[in-house]
Order: C-alpha cells, then sequence, then structure tokens
C-alpha cells in the first residue's frame, strides 16, 4: 500500500489545526478555501492516516501550580532490552514525565519531568527515579526560563506535491 502524500491543501489544514483544534469546520473549510464537506473528509482522512495524533488542550503550567521543570539525563547500567524495556514500562506510568527520548551520545535517556515545587522533585528522585533498577547514572537540570516552546510542527520544511 503507497504512503498517503499530503498536498498543499491538507498541509494548511494540519497549520491551522496545530494552532486551533477547536476550529469550527466552516471557517477552517473557508481558511483553505474549500467547501465544508470535502474539508471535514479530509480531516478525517488525515485522523485515519495518523497523521493527527490527537487534539489536546495545552495548559499553562505555571498558572496551574506546576512551575518546576527538570531536565534528566538518565544512564542505566547496560542497554539491554529487558533493562530498556523495565524502565520505558516504569516511566510510562509516572504524570510527571512529560516527555522521555532514548538518546546517543553520554546517556541513555533523556526526561523533562514537571512539579510544583524543589521537594516534590526530591520525592519524586527518592520515590521514583532512584528505585528504578538498572539505573547507573541520573544527572538533573533545571530550567531557569523557557525561552520557545512550540507544538506546531514545521510543515513549510515538507515537501508537498501540488
Amino acid at each position: 500500500m503507497a504512503a498517503y502524500q499530503l498536498d498543499s491543501i491538507d498541509k494548511k489544514i494540519l497549520e491551522i489545526l496545530q494552532t486551533d483544534a477547536t476550529i469550527p469546520n466552516i471557517e477552517l473549510a473557508e481558511r483553505v478555501c474549500l467547501s465544508p464537506s470535502p474539508c471535514s473528509r479530509r480531516v478525517k482522512n488525515l485522523h485515519e492516516q495518523g497523521f493527527i495524533n490527537r487534539s489536546v488542550t495545552l495548559l499553562e503550567a505555571e498558572k496551574v501550580g506546576l512551575p518546576v521543570s527538570v531536565f534528566i539525563q538518565v544512564t542505566l547500567n547496560h542497554q539491554v532490552k529487558k533493562e530498556i524495556t523495565r524502565f520505558e514500562e516504569t516511566i510510562e506510568q509516572w504524570p510527571e514525565v512529560m516527555e522521555c527520548y532514548l538518546m546517543t551520545g553520554d546517556f541513555d535517556y533523556l526526561l523533562r519531568v514537571v512539579v510544583p515545587d524543589l521537594q516534590s522533585y526530591q520525592r519524586f528522585l527518592d520515590k521514583k527515579l532512584t528505585e528504578v533498577q538498572g539505573i547507573d547514572h541520573i544527572k538533573s537540570s533545571f530550567s531557569l526560563k523557557q525561552v520557545r516552546y512550540r507544538t506546531e510542527l514545521p510543515l513549510d520544511q515538507v515537501d508537498a506535491p501540488d
């Protein structure tokens, strides 16, 4: 089965939905120069094809009481399937972990954790992260200021057939 190719209208739909997933279909259709029915079909197809993962509401971490972002480098004792699987399955259960990436280079994982304060982070370390078997090294860095945060992917860098 051939991979679905995004065209320029699909890309425009995705760009708009990335900035406001609550936009009414009629307004979306107008902005991409389609009538509502074909626009709705395209959005449905983009969901079905896996281009749209989900639609969410982004919250202001500080306003909801989670102002502390911590970036954590984790090195495992051994990069073997058993330890990797155990680590990944464990951190999947922790709501504080916003992002986790398997990395190349000097450490194995990079996590972004949000907590209300330093004491909460200390509890996260003591009661959760340091309890995971197979971890060799943990290095934490605290974010002083968020300079840039985006959720929108730069679709203008993706070639689309016209």
